[in-house]
């Protein structure tokens, strides 16, 4: 199925998808809207209409071609009364309902995207604009290493109000065949000089007949504009009219004002976008990994759009010129030096890491091709016996990735029971892998539902792709973001090596494919609850360092110390919830969240909250003074000065306070950690890397170190290792590392 021309777009301007990591944000409704009335009607094999559908990924796939984003979100209207409805009856009154050939290829947009894996946004009482700028708002704020370039893709003009120099609107201008990338300058040339932000006060005189705002009626565009460039505002203009100050205002067009002031104030306020919608906003969330394309690959054949399968990004790039690159993250950090995000000692830091990660990037990792080969072929059956398993539990075939499928033979023809579990924005039961899990006691389709996707994630993310990602000696090439994150911790793409499965046999297994050279061994120096000992550093809290200090297991002491009995009687069960309260204190966990991690109820879990910062008071008092100080200062920082701001400390938001409260505390123990292990990485390069041809550093997995050292050298190179990682002067409480070797990442041994 070909359409002539829908691919052939233009840009007025160009966007430098290297200069800032980007950030698309795509107006689903408009789009589709405007898809389905500029296209044909397209219909597949089997009689859907699909050419709303067509069209909408054809502008998504145009703009991740045009802009590389390193992430995405879809907002979208729901069905329910808005907000502006409830305060105007009016509000778009005159709008007639498209017709149900578009309404019914929405859910395949949906599906699509979550095909994709890219979140969908909508929110009862609220339109898409008001989603798409709370996103464009909030997102940047969650990364400020570097700030976000965000692009909004609408064919609606009420989002150009959101550009600023950050935001920029990739507008359908003619069907969906020809694209415009606005920014500041153009918006003004659109509007006779009004800047992105009056676009409302415009609204609010002009009016809007799409949307049925009177506005002030008898004011045309050029008395709009022209009392807008005067008196910058609608609520200004209106206070010197009040104030009889408006001499040079004529009395025909004051006489109009008073006697619309009420349309006038309605349309404005409804034609500002709110930009503080109650959603959950996670830069990992939003992360899109263009690395697993099998999902949306399958949808699109199934849906007959061959010409868009070959527009997907299936040819990632594997590492980039180290010039250009080092350039680049050069320029980086010089504007965190000047911005004050980075002090002295982290700016040096960050500059002496160049070359550290450049390097392990143009080394890479070797891959078994033959192993990989028969894991796909294996995990393939394994699928499929599971899909004829689900199948038959369910009495019919469906498609299993489809939530709104899942959901219908779930909760509709199996009748189980969906008591207690949540439910999505649109107020559908949610098949979430989380919610699942509340359900496997239920019916036992669940069992095998579970294990399919995680099969499905394991063969399509890591699988299926990680071996077309090796370059011609069969190493893979990830690439590593030194300041990928506001802590500092590192970040890597193309493909994730700080992600690959750990725990379990797929797992294992598939570390099994990562294998050193002939005559070279694997190494790992893992940090041993390096976290913790940086919280018993920070904190100053004598107990904790005590047990640091003497050795001891820490999660063993502190159930101990609160359960008040000798770490001879500490139970398995005793441990496991004082290892989650020790790692959930450092992010800020509440009881709320402590009882679901330590699966115990809400009153215990404030009852052990509240006997821990007991036997813990520097603990108590660390976090206590570090949410005071982010109060008075905005920001807080790790030892060697790397600053956090945090813009949303003193939020009348409550949920976005409390999210700026727990960075503020987290920041200083994750950024510390990060800090120290970017030291001790460019110490080894100083002091080993420079020196030795028989060993390399391929990996940096956050607290674990990976290197690839010729087998006559390891026994030689490793004391010189541990030493540096073990710096007795970083901490007043001991590092300690774990090693492991061997000769392929899956068998790794102690010592």
């Amino acid at each position: 199925m070909e359409i002539p021309g829908v691919a052939g777009y233009t840009t007025r301007m160009k966007h430098n998808p290297r200069q800032k990591p980007v950030l698309l944000i795509l107006d689903a409704n408009s789009l589709i809207h405007r898809a389905f009335h500029a296209l044909p009607p397209l219909s597949t094999s089997r009689g859907e209409q699909v050419n709303a559908l067509y069209g909408f990924f054809s502008i998504l796939l145009k703009a991740i071609k045009e802009f590389q984003p390193e992430y995405i979100a879809v907002c979208f209207d729901m069905k329910a009364p808005t907000l502006r409805k409830q305060k105007y009856v009016q509000y778009k009154a005159k709008r007639e309902r498209a017709a149900d050939e578009l309404y019914n290829q929405i859910p395949l947009v949906k599906e699509g995207l979550e095909a994709m894996d890219i979140p969908l946004y909508e929110q009862e009482g609220f339109e898409a604009d008001d989603l798409i700028g709370t996103v464009a708002t909030l997102a940047p704020r969650l990364q400020i290493l570097p700030p976000l370039a965000t692009i909004i893709v609408s064919g609606d003009q009420d989002v150009l109000q959101l550009v600023n120099k950050n935001t920029k609107v990739y507008m359908a201008k003619q069907g969906v065949q020809s694209m415009a990338l606005f920014d500041e300058k153009m918006v003004r040339e659109r509007f006779d000089g009004l800047f992105p932000l009056q676009l409302p006060d415009y609204k609010g005189l002009r009016g809007d007949s799409s949307d049925n705002l009177p506005g002030v009626k008898g004011i045309g565009e050029k008395t709009a504009i022209s009392l807008l460039k005067e008196f910058k505002s609608l609520p200004h203009l209106y206070e010197v009219l009040k104030s009889g100050k408006a001499t040079g205002v004529p009395e025909r067009v004051q006489d109009l004002l008073r006697e619309h002031e009420a349309a006038a104030f309605v349309s404005w306020e409804l034609g500002t976008i709110t930009r503080d919608v109650p959603i959950e906003i996670s830069l990992d969330r939003l992360r899109w990994e263009k690395n697993d394309l099998s999902r949306i690959q399958e949808f699109l054949s199934r849906m007959e759009f061959s010409s868009l399968i070959k527009r997907l990004p299936v040819s990632l790039e594997k590492y980039e010129d180290k010039r250009s690159k080092k350039e680049k993250i050069r320029e980086t950090i010089e504007r965190l030096r000047k911005e004050e995000v980075l002090s002295k000692k982290v700016y040096e830091l960050e500059k002496n890491l160049i070359p550290i990660v450049l390097r392990m990037e143009e080394q890479g990792i070797c891959v078994d091709q033959e192993h990989f080969k028969g894991l796909a072929k294996e995990i393939t059956k394994e699928i499929a016996r599971l899909e004829q398993e689900i199948y038959q539990y369910a009495g019919e075939e469906f498609n299993i990735n489809s939530s709104q499928q899942l959901s219908r033979i779930l909760f509709e023809e199996l009748e189980v029971s969906s008591v207690g579990l949540k439910r999505t924005p649109k107020k559908a039961i949610s098949t979430a892998a989380s919610e699942l899990e509340k359900l496997r006691q239920d019916h036992p389709i669940i069992n095998p539902l579970l294990e399919y996707r995680e099969l499905q994630k394991m063969h399509s993310t890591y699988i299926n792709t990680i071996p077309h990602l090796a370059d011609e000696h069969n190493r893979v090439h990830t690439s590593f973001d030194q300041l990928g994150t506001a802590t500092g911790r590192m970040a890597s793409a193309n493909p994730n090596m700080q992600n690959i499965p750990l725990r379990g046999e797929w797992g294992k297994r598939i570390r099994q494919g990562f294998v050193a050279e002939k005559g070279w061994f694997f190494v790992a120096l893992d940090y041993s609850q390096f976290e913790l000992r940086i919280a018993a550093h920070l904190s100053q809290d004598k107990e904790m360092q005590g047990f640091f200090l003497e050795g001891k297991d820490i999660h063993r002491e502190t159930a101990s110390a609160v359960f008040r009995v000798s770490s001879e009687n500490v139970t398995d069960e005793m441990r496991f919830k004082a290892k989650a309260l020790n790692f959930g204190i450092l992010y800020g966990m509440g009881a709320s969240g402590f009882s679901k991690s330590a699966n115990i109820s809400l009153h215990e879990a404030k009852e052990f909250i509240e006997q821990y910062f007991e036997r813990f008071p520097g603990i108590a008092s660390y976090i206590e003074k570090t949410k005071e100080f982010a109060r008075e200062y905005g920001y807080t920082e790790t030892m060697l000065g790397r600053r956090r701001y945090l813009p949303d400390i003193h939020s009348k938001v409550p949920q976005f306070r409390s999210a700026a409260e727990r960075e503020a505390v987290n920041h200083p123990i994750q950024g510390t950690q990060a800090d120290l292990i970017k030291m001790a990485m460019v110490r080894i390069g100083e002091e080993v890397l420079e020196k030795s041809a028989d060993i390399r550093l391929l990996l940096q997995i956050h607290d674990e170190l990976l290197f690839e050292v010729r087998d006559r050298e390891v026994d030689r190179i490793l004391p010189v290792i541990t030493n540096i990682m073990t710096d007795k002067s970083l901490l007043l409480v001991p590092i300690e590392v774990h090693v492991s070797r061997g000769a392929n990442w899956g068998e790794m041994e102690k010592g």
